[in-house]
């Protein structure tokens, strides 16, 4: 699918500046787009929104297919009748820069299930019914493997009682009348969490801005989507993963990364036409209108590491029917509006999947000017337009904290010397210049996170890959939102020919 020359900014709904510890799907996500209307962007790219686990991360979700229950906002709950204003009067002091999961979960959750009690004394309950019946094929394996793992004391699936975890009949019988009421809970916030975010899509959509959502390669192994479809993996009889996912040794780990997520049994796949992957790409078209697909290389070949190896080693290559899959998910679904994330070494293979299907791949300016980089293209040597760049992702510093912390004087020194021969637009802050940069560059798509456009430092880095802990908690606040802002990234954006 081609791109109209347009940007945006980058912003996970966590870091909305929510009332009550965390980001929701509130006012905060209404300002935020009127924010991005004023400022004549017109995207706005998301993380996964699924249930996130141990370690909070949005790429290890329960689901491949579920909300994040914690972004509900509470304040919708009020105008719903479900909760009342002193449900939501508390003592608690919230961190308004930071998300503390732990603190918002003990608090949220139960005045989500007092919601679901008022709620199942409503009696006109046709919207939740065909919502159930609509999702049914997702909704039902997760709302029961979420209800059972809260049973077994929040454990991995793989460490339940052998009848549930092997999906015994009569154990999934039994589970379902035992645990009823948990069950109908799971789909009632599933259902809440989705009528909010179609609200907040639908507001998007009308201002003329885009969602741009996110698929990890890889679903976590303690997912409902695991437990629950198991012949699409590489499980042996006791559901034990045979092989699972990493990357190879290389120049900054002489053990490669061992992610552990399962692998996907192709073969299998193949004789259901990839149904599963045509229905996840189809689930994420339902709350987005632009995917983008992490770890794209995978679908050309992937690392298969034996399963308790303790590092990456003694993995190896495997072939990926990519082009298969594309062609069955287009011919499925029609023109696919994907963007790929082609980083790191990248082969032959994997640019002929991309250049064959038309997606755009990514470029990262952090990367352009660190010498330590391979990826180290600066934008006037982009080798064509249809590409997506970024100042930074997700996984970056910020730009301010690059500059600080990670940047080396030389490295300074050649994008000083590179902003003077190439921008006529200087701003005197080195993260507006890169944006300048991004924006001025011949890639279709141009974007940066928000915290470059607040010009933050290191502070307000959202991720650190490899690090366990201080992940994901960025928050801004909601008088960061300036007019001036706005105006400045809305003229920057209409002398490069984005809006």
């Amino acid at each position: 699918m081609k791109f109209k020359r347009q940007s945006g900014l980058f912003l996970h709904p966590t870091s909305l500046p929510g009332k009550y510890g965390i980001g929701s799907l509130g006012n905060e996500a209404y300002q935020f787009i009127d924010f991005l209307a004023e400022a004549g962007q017109n995207l706005w790219q998301i993380c996964p929104l699924g249930p996130t686990g141990y370690g909070d991360s949005p790429y290890q979700c329960f689901s491949a297919f579920a909300g994040n229950h914690m972004l509900v906002s509470l304040e919708s709950l009020v105008e719903d009748k479900l909760l009342s204003q002193e449900d939501l009067d508390n003592d608690l002091d919230f961190d308004q820069d930071k998300v503390e999961y732990g603190k918002v979960i003990d608090f949220k959750l139960p005045l989500l299930k007092k919601a679901f009690s008022r709620f199942k004394a409503k009696a006109d309950k046709g919207e939740y019914n065909s919502f159930c019946e609509n999702n049914s094929e997702w909704l039902e394996d997760y709302a029961l493997f979420r209800a059972v793992k809260s049973s077994f004391d929040e454990r991995p699936w793989h460490e339940w009682d052998e009848d549930i975890k092997l999906r015994n009949k009569e154990a999934m019988d039994r589970y379902k009348v035992e645990l009823s009421t948990d069950i109908e809970f799971q789909q009632f916030i599933q259902y809440i969490f989705f009528k909010q975010w179609t609200k907040v899509k639908e507001y998007a959509n009308d201002k003329g801005i885009k969602i741009i959502g996110d698929i990890p390669i890889f679903v976590a192994m303690d997912s409902a989507d695991a437990w629950a479809n198991p012949e699409v993996f590489l499980f042996d009889e006791d559901m034990k993963p045979t092989k699972v996912a990493g990357v190879p040794p290389d120049y900054f780990s002489e053990t490669g990364q061992l992610w552990g997520n399962p692998l996907y049994d192709w073969d299998k796949l193949k004789e259901t036409n990839y149904s599963w992957w045509v229905k996840r790409i189809e689930a994420l078209l339902e709350v987005a209108d632009i995917v983008r697909i992490d770890h794209f290389r995978g679908f050309a070949a992937y690392w298969a590491v034996p399963y308790g190896d303790k590092t990456a080693i003694n993995g190896e290559w495997k072939k990926a029917p990519g082009m298969e899959l594309f062609k069955t998910i287009k011919d499925e679904l029609g023109e696919l509006p994907i963007i790929v994330e082609d980083l790191g070494t990248i082969t032959k293979d994997v640019e002929e999947l991309k250049e064959c299907f038309d997606f755009p791949g990514m470029e990262i300016l952090q990367f352009a000017f660190d010498a330590n980089e391979d990826n180290n293209l600066p934008p006037n040597e982009f080798t064509t337009d249809n590409c997506v760049v970024y100042t930074g992702t997700h996984d970056n510093n910020t730009t301010l904290g690059w500059y600080n912390e990670d940047a080396t004087e030389q490295d300074k020194a050649d994008l000083c010397q590179y902003l003077n021969q190439h921008l006529s637009h200087r701003h005197d802050d080195i993260s507006w210049d890169l944006m300048e940069l991004a924006w001025k560059s011949r890639a279709i798509i141009s974007l940066a996170p928000l915290q470059d456009v607040f010009s933050l430092d290191s502070d307000a880095r959202f991720n650190t890959p490899g690090v366990l802990g201080g992940n994901w908690d960025w928050k801004y606040r909601v008088e960061m939102l300036t007019e001036k802002r706005a105006t400045t990234l809305k003229e920057m954006t209409k002398r490069h020919n984005r809006l």
